[in-house]
């Protein structure tokens, strides 16, 4: 039987999503609470990587797993035993060919800013910037980035030696609001690179503050090559929205 699930955490303590020798991972962490529900070991495949220090409203994974109680009941149990910041919204029964990573056909994330300083409570779920940031060309840099381009430039190399088959994606929504003074950046598009939605945000608040001029970003997105003008905002304001499927 396999199970979709999805589920939310603060990303603040663990090292990411993936597990990582040494480290404090999500994954990690539900794997072992699965482990102590069914009485052996059950890995889990999620929907994507999240970074170190990165959020989720809505991470998915699945596994397989006999459990006749209904979804539920399994939510129940899960709770139960992890810790407060990992919670499981959702349990429910798919077909065997279902798969949380390659059954996906777009994701979304949302970048959080804090317009000025933030409070204590705020600081670890947001980025504060300036409040001079000009949301009129935080707007124009956003809808330069709609559309298929190769994205070479917003990469970062993950430093295993590994390359990207392609750079190239497709981002349908690029799109800014504001309520009071936080400020949210939503992405979405059919897969993100490493650091890719963090080197995106970087680089549109630069622009809102006037370090970098629209003409640039154009630059970057034709020159498929990093440079030092391309600055990844902090992991903390960043959270996995939703992941889609057909």
């Amino acid at each position: 039987m396999r199970w979709k699930c999805t589920c939310s955490y603060d990303g603040s303590n663990y090292a990411g999503w993936q597990k990582q020798q040494g480290q404090l991972s999500v994954q990690q962490v539900i794997e072992e609470v699965l482990e102590k529900l069914f009485k052996e070991p059950a890995l889990i495949q999620g929907s994507g990587r999240t970074d170190a220090g990165v959020h989720a409203y809505e991470q998915v994974f699945h596994f397989d797993r006999e459990w006749r109680h209904g979804g539920e009941s399994l939510v129940k149990a899960l709770h139960a035993l992890l810790p407060k910041s990992i919670r499981v919204e959702s349990a429910v029964p798919v077909g065997d060919d279902f798969h949380s990573r390659f059954s996906a056909v777009s994701k979304r994330y949302v970048y959080r800013l804090k317009l000025g300083e933030a409070d204590p409570f705020q600081w670890p779920y947001c980025w504060p910037v300036p409040a001079l940031l000009d949301l009129n060309l935080l707007h124009e840099a956003m809808r330069k980035l709609v559309g298929k381009h190769d994205f070479a430039a917003f990469a970062a190399n993950r430093g295993n030696g590994l390359e990207y088959e392609s750079t190239v994606r497709h981002i349908t929504e690029a799109k800014v609001s504001q309520e009071w003074e936080f400020v949210d950046l939503s992405f979405r598009a059919d897969g993100f690179m490493y650091k890719m939605v963090r080197s995106l945000a970087g680089t549109v608040v630069n622009v809102g503050l006037g370090r970098l001029s629209l003409e640039e970003v154009d630059g970057l997105l034709e020159s498929k090559t990093r440079t030092p003008l391309v600055q990844a905002a902090p992991a903390k304001g960043l959270y996995l929205a939703k992941v889609f499927y057909s």
